[in-house]
């Protein structure tokens, strides 16, 4: 199981440009030598690594030495110092385990099975009513009509915030902010969004990325889309880069393609952080 990039980037850097460096852990358990399944006696610790990969080696001189070397050798930092390379150590990693032994497959898939990922889906509509604009994802866009609902229904930000919740298993915007309650006439939804991103990060989540799809006839939503973008990645502190927003017809079909009203579908990933 090799480190990540980055990992290997820094331990290049820790390397300070010699020819060879590897990856290596301390030893911290107590050594032992045995007999017959009984404990003959101890080893001393000290300077003692276990060795890790992936190990580095300026490319010429690993040739050289290799075609060098008769016999046998444990590994390629051994063939290195065989032909008097200096080999750097650099910090290893406890969960960069070696796949030998049928068992390790298992010690590494309990590894990956760490990140705990969870996926949420949200979906809503708005008809049209009198009005000369329409909010979307936190975007107010000149229209013949606006959307009705309670709040401001903007309806990006009602799916996107219910797919939140879902992810989280925490219900729907109704259960946080009842329709029935006046307060939230007429309110802005990026308030609905800021407290399910909030619930996110006190739950030890992290937005993983976010998709949201507008379903509408009208208005055209390509022109706004970076802005709508912009401002779903203000409101949850994410990314601009894992925010997505698109949008589709319904070629002229059912409500959306009568232009009766704008439906929204949204998915994101959580990710424990």
């Amino acid at each position: 199981m090799p480190p990540s990039r980055a990992d290997r980037a820094g331990d290049c850097r820790a390397a300070g440009g010699a020819a060879a460096a590897a990856p290596a852990l301390p030893v911290t358990d107590a050594l032992w030598r045995g007999e017959a399944g009984r404990v003959t006696g101890t080893a001393d610790r000290a300077g003692l690594f276990a060795a890790q990969t992936p190990q580095g080696f300026a490319f010429d001189a690993i040739l050289a030495a290799h075609r060098a070397h008769a016999g046998p050798a444990d590994d390629d930092v051994a063939i290195a110092r065989a032909a008097g390379i200096e080999v750097v150590i650099v910090a290893g990693d406890a969960d960069n385990i070696k796949i030998t032994h049928p068992g390790d497959f298992a010690r590494a898939q309990r590894i990956l099975d760490v990140t705990d990922i969870r996926i949420g889906t949200g979906f809503d509509v708005h008809r049209f009513g009198p009005g000369d604009a329409v909010t979307l994802c936190g975007i107010s866009i000149p229209h013949g009509r606006g959307l009705q609902g309670h709040s401001d229904a903007d309806v990006g930000l009602h799916a996107l915030t219910d797919a939140i919740y879902g992810a989280l298993a925490e219900g729907d915007i109704g259960r946080h902010f009842p329709p029935s309650e006046p307060r939230w006439k007429g309110a802005d939804s990026a308030v609905f969004l800021r407290h399910a991103a909030a619930l996110v990060r006190d739950r030890g989540y992290r937005i993983g990325n976010i998709d949201v799809t507008l379903i509408c006839e009208q208005p055209r939503i390509g022109p706004h889309a970076e802005a709508m973008r912009a401002r779903i990645a203000e409101i949850t502190g994410t990314d601009l880069a894992r925010v997505s927003v698109k949008a589709t017809t319904t070629e002229r079909l059912g409500f959306t393609g009568r232009e009766e009203g704008i439906a929204a579908q949204a998915a994101v990933t959580l990710v424990a952080s």
